[in-house]
């Protein structure tokens, strides 16, 4: 395969076992003149497993902007780069964004070197619907995540996240509010020598007593439970209680962390109330 200096080179590498590299992102890889990389140190043990000596550059989301202009001049000097992530896919939750769209506004053209994903990787082997939506890490305050998670319970898609091994039981915790009825998959340490999936419907799914090590991507099912039975008397009159101190908007996500309810269907109610004026 001949590679040209005015492509930047976009190379898939394996999330655990190293076996799962493709012979074309190899071949990439040994005849990059620079591989830039978000730690030399972690890359270096893939690049020494196959006799890869290229050189390494940092590039990570603390130095992406210092980077920019010694990259492109690289560029300019005839050079063949490449970029690869820790793991996986480069740019899906990992930097190199702004390096892409700054190639672009130079006219590098990106080549993408596919192989390994954990995104795609666990959805397969979850059973769930293949039409799914992937977030990427969630936020870590209860507040901004129960904000985020309010507009995505509304929809029907798998839905896909990473999630902090050590942060588990606090997600999990508040899955329970949003994702009611739902499945649950716990694909950690995926490829590697402990890798494990859990299973469960999230209704039922406990807390972790033993703290659990490792990356994980948390996978949660359609929803295959649109149409709930509901008291309309009592959510009525929460929503009356609420709307005495609460926006409309906050009424909504509030009565969302304790109702399996259709978003649009609290909404319509909430709206149907605040007219009335007489909570």
């Amino acid at each position: 395969m001949k590679l040209f200096s005015n492509q930047l080179y976009i190379v898939s590498t394996p999330i655990g076992n190293l076996d799962d590299i493709t012979l074309r992102a190899l071949d990439v890889l040994k005849k990059s003149d620079i591989i830039l990389c978000e730690d030399t140190r972690h890359s270096s043990k893939l690049l020494n497993h196959y006799k890869i000596k290229q050189k390494l550059l940092s590039y990570h989301k603390f130095n992406e902007k210092k980077q920019l202009t010694s990259i492109i001049e690289s560029f300019k000097q005839g050079k063949i780069l490449s970029l690869i992530s820790d793991a996986g896919t480069p740019l899906l939750s990992d930097p190199g964004k702004l390096l892409v769209n700054t190639c672009l506004a130079n006219n590098i053209k990106i080549v993408p070197i596919p192989g390994v994903s954990s995104i795609t990787t666990a959805m397969s082997v979850s059973g769930f619907r293949d039409q799914f939506l992937f977030y990427g890490f969630l936020p870590k305050t209860e507040n901004e995540l129960k904000k985020v998670l309010s507009s995505l319970s509304s929809n029907d898609f798998s839905q896909i996240f990473f999630v902090p091994s050590k942060k588990i039981n606090f997600y999990i915790n508040i899955f329970k509010k949003f994702f009611q009825g739902r499945k649950i998959l716990i694909a950690k340490e995926i490829t590697k020598i402990h890798e494990e999936f859990i299973r469960d419907d999230i209704d039922k799914l406990k807390i972790f007593r033993i703290p659990i090590k490792g990356e994980l991507t948390i996978v949660i099912s359609e929803n295959n439970n649109k149409i709930y039975n509901y008291d309309e008397k009592k959510i009525v009159n929460k929503i009356k209680k609420y709307l005495k101190n609460y926006s409309l908007k906050d009424t909504v996500n509030l009565i969302l962390e304790t109702e399996r309810i259709n978003k649009k269907k609290i909404y319509d109610l909430c709206l149907k109330v605040k007219n009335e004026k007489n909570y």
